[in-house]
């Protein structure tokens, strides 16, 4: 199941604030290299295409893996159009939908959290069949059996 509202926040709240910190930019990088489908909020899945758009580096060859511009000038840049120019990132985004964005997500947020968000991003739910197709199957091997005692 994708990520809920909270978390949709809390990972962009990660990538807007910590992209300084040495030790979180190799999982913000991977952050932005996965597919926005794992976002299910529409605002932040319009925030997260943006930034994944902003921050990424030029490339030289197609086949090159996406490089991102993390840290540094160019990023900080990056999030305050977003901020503070939310038209940018979607015409009907408004100041307090990326009013969010620069603040740290808050002490809970390791990388024990940063995992667990992954695994979240990625995790399709089961789906459960219905009582009636798990009480006709019984039904149909029984009929299947009794045809073969006949034969």
């Amino acid at each position: 199941m994708p990520l809920d509202t909270e978390l949709g926040k809390k990972m962009l709240q990660l990538i807007t604030s910590r992209y300084d910190d040495r030790h979180w930019r190799k999982q913000i990088e991977k952050t932005l290299s996965l597919p926005q489908t794992g976002v299910t909020d529409p605002v932040q899945q319009q925030i997260f295409v943006y930034l994944k758009h902003g921050l990424k580096a030029y490339k030289s060859r197609r086949a090159d893996p996406d490089s991102w511009i993390i840290g540094g000038y160019a990023t900080k840049e990056v999030i305050n159009r977003a901020k503070f120019q939310p038209q940018l990132v979607g015409a009907s985004l408004k100041q307090e939908d990326v009013a969010f964005l620069g603040s740290d997500p808050g002490a809970d947020v390791t990388e024990a959290w940063w995992e667990e968000m992954l695994v979240q991003w990625f995790d399709v739910p089961e789906e459960e069949k219905p009582a009636e197709e798990e009480n006709s199957q019984p039904e149909n091997s029984d009929s299947s059996s009794a045809i073969k005692s006949k034969a």
